[in-house]
């Protein structure tokens, strides 16, 4: 069956810091032709709470999240921590209980943003140009809990102008995780500075991520530094120039 319409999810990270991410998300699924949906009741999934102990807390945004997404339409979201949150730990808040069958329909239905782009309505196009040399940041959440692939460097080769160069260990933890950024301040420091100078010794003027927590971290320790480096959620390039 064609997919025609979506409902978009809004991560607190993009909605507190990054809204023009979220804005972008939006141009470019409607450049795809779908119809985009915002549910403006829709709050934080509960990662932190879950990941910091709070589980009732946590199931009691995950009902709130469930509920939020109730239509059976594709959900698309802009984080894959947040999603990879969602598709792998709500089966722990909800199993066996009155909201396990609501959960397992909407974990087949929620996708991050590049994912859903190229696996599922395959658009990877969108006449996008961005003329400047970028380096892509692997976030642990998108490889290691969403299980994301290549995706979106499938997009970023579509951009005109862009040139996407490696970096050593990409692959590599840049430090943030969530709380663990303020708990271990020194250690979070210190892997924040070891991806930026990987990322600076490519030559790129930009890191890009699928992860705006992420990005946000290594944009501090490149603020303090002030080092002649930016960094770009993958949205807000694919959305540029179009």
């Amino acid at each position: 069956m064609k997919i025609t319409e979506v409902d978009i999810f809004i991560p607190c990270f993009i909605d507190q810091v990054y809204p023009e991410t979220a804005f972008n998300m939006v141009k470019l699924l409607k450049k795809a032709g779908l119809k985009v949906n915002y549910n403006s009741n829709q709050t934080c999934c509960g990662q932190m709470a879950f990941n910091s102990g709070f589980w009732d807390e946590a199931k009691k945004l995950g009902e709130k999240f469930i509920n939020d997404f109730s239509n059976n339409r594709p959900i698309v979201g802009s984080t894959a921590s947040c999603i990879g949150y969602v598709k792998n730990n709500y089966d722990k808040l909800f199993y066996n209980t009155a909201k396990h069958i609501e959960y397992k329909q909407l974990q087949k239905n929620i996708y991050e943003i590049t994912d859903f782009l190229v696996n599922v309505i395959k658009v990877t196009d969108f006449g996008s140009v961005f003329e400047h040399k970028i380096t892509y940041h692997d976030s642990c959440a998108a490889l290691r809990e969403y299980k994301l692939g290549n995706e979106p460097r499938e997009l970023l080769k579509k951009v005109k102008g862009l040139e996407l160069i490696e970096m050593k260990d990409t692959d590599v933890c840049c430090g943030f995780g969530g709380t663990f950024s303020v708990k271990f301040e020194a250690i979070s420091t210190s892997m924040a500075e070891q991806k930026v100078h990987n990322a600076l010794e490519t030559g790129a003027e930009y890191i890009v991520s699928t992860d705006s927590s992420c990005l946000m971290h290594q944009y501090a320790y490149i603020k303090k530094h002030n080092l002649p480096i930016k960094v770009a959620h993958v949205v807000d390039v694919l959305a540029s120039g179009i």
